[in-house]
């Protein structure tokens, strides 16, 4: 019996990067989860490497889909103990070239998906008197970095939320938190790296320290030490802690 068992955990963005090794934890934690996403592939191999029990396919900016997915969900696996809502994504250009159209799409993938789901799964989870929201948001949400405003507005407008809604749960046996990696080692990761050596001419390996250099331990962060976090913030031994921020791999 794991610290998660009889617990069902939904992953947003879990068929791969982060939210894929954040539903191997979990379900090596003994929850049975369920993954959702926009590529059934990705899905699909996470359930066949025992990463989760099923799947669903929405994408989590359409709030009838997203809400459709977790309940057919909760309808299958029980009810939703765990939610990660891991789910978003970044681009870069300087301010002067970041349109008010980039804004709402960031916003609205990095900052109202975690609303959509959070409508979806609070008010159940107070109603039981436990729940464990787990936002994986990144050290973007805790200062500012040049050409990437709008990430940086969307995800320093997800920790707020994280800590909003922990305050109005905090004494429903419910916790709401953040995680807030730097740099990990994922595939968006590295379609940026590609860019900046294609727009400066600088090598990968001097790319890569441009990016790590505001990251005090020097080195990406592999998506399990991210993960490992979320599933401890998922039991209850983690039961006080609420409306927390969590650098990793960064000073906030």
């Amino acid at each position: 019996m794991g610290a998660l068992s009889g617990h069902h955990a939904v992953v947003t963005g879990g068929g791969r990067g982060i939210g894929r090794a954040c539903a191997a934890a979990l379900s090596l934690a003994g929850a049975t989860v369920t993954v959702i996403g926009r590529t059934e592939k990705t899905l699909r191999d996470a359930v066949n490497a025992k990463h989760a029990a099923g799947y669903a396919v929405a994408d989590v900016t359409d709030e009838k889909l997203f809400f459709q997915a977790i309940q057919s969900a909760a309808k299958e696996r029980g009810p939703v103990d765990l939610f990660v809502a891991n789910a978003g994504g970044a681009e870069s250009a300087p301010f002067g070239k970041t349109s008010p159209d980039l804004f709402r799409k960031l916003f609205e993938l990095n900052t109202l998906s975690v609303v959509h789901g959070a409508h979806a799964v609070l008010g159940d989870m107070v109603a039981r008197g436990f729940g464990r929201i787990v936002v994986v948001a990144s050290t973007a949400g805790l200062h500012g970095s040049p050409y990437i405003s709008a990430y940086v507005t969307a995800k320093h407008a997800v920790v707020g939320l994280v800590r909003s809604l922990a305050a109005e749960t905090a004494k429903t046996g419910v916790t709401v938190n953040a995680i807030c990696p730097s740099y990990v080692d994922t595939d968006l990761v590295g379609q940026g790296l590609a860019k900046i050596t294609q727009t400066t001419g600088l090598s990968r390996e001097e790319g890569l320290a441009s990016m790590l250099k505001s990251n005090p331990i020097g080195r990406l962060i592999t998506p399990e030490e991210v993960a490992a976090a979320v599933a401890f913030l998922c039991t209850r031994e983690a039961g006080a802690i609420t409306g927390a921020a969590i650098p990793i791999g960064g000073a906030a």
